[in-house]
């Protein structure tokens, strides 16, 4: 049974820095990285053009973005100052990724709730949220 899916992650992202650096400085284990000038997974003939060092949570079955988001949120809460310090250090900008995948129409509430928007605002971080509608039909089948 297809189920709508939530994916949230985090990334600080910059022309070049190091990712072992920022990973002990949060004393957080990212979920994924990459180098600039990295090939692009499945494209041999794209390349990074920046390096990126992300906390995410993976695809999750969810009707609520807030769950996902809290969970990342939770990790990061209290390093604020410390993902700022990394930010002006290496001229870093961070971003959060909300990606749906929304089944049979099944869409989640897209909502942030004041904490979130404080802790985003906080750190200077941009939101982007992606959406996958796969097909569904009318006679709910």
């Amino acid at each position: 049974m297809n189920k709508t899916q939530v994916k949230i992650y985090f990334s600080l992202f910059g022309d070049d820095f190091s990712i072992d650096d920022v990973t002990e400085k949060l004393e957080i284990t990212p979920t994924d990285t990459y180098k600039k000038g990295d090939l692009i997974q499945n494209r041999s003939i794209f390349i990074r053009k920046e390096t990126s060092w992300d906390l995410g949570t993976g695809y999750q079955f969810s009707l609520d973005v807030n769950d996902q988001l809290k969970q990342i949120i939770g990790m990061l809460q209290n390093k604020s100052s410390i993902i700022n310090e990394i930010k002006e250090a290496y001229s870093l900008e961070c971003k959060f990724f909300i990606v749906i995948k929304i089944e049979k129409g099944n869409t989640p509430a897209l909502y942030l709730d004041k904490d979130i928007i404080k802790f985003a605002s906080s750190i200077e971080a941009e939101i982007e949220v992606d959406l996958y509608a796969n097909p569904y039909d009318d006679f709910g089948e």
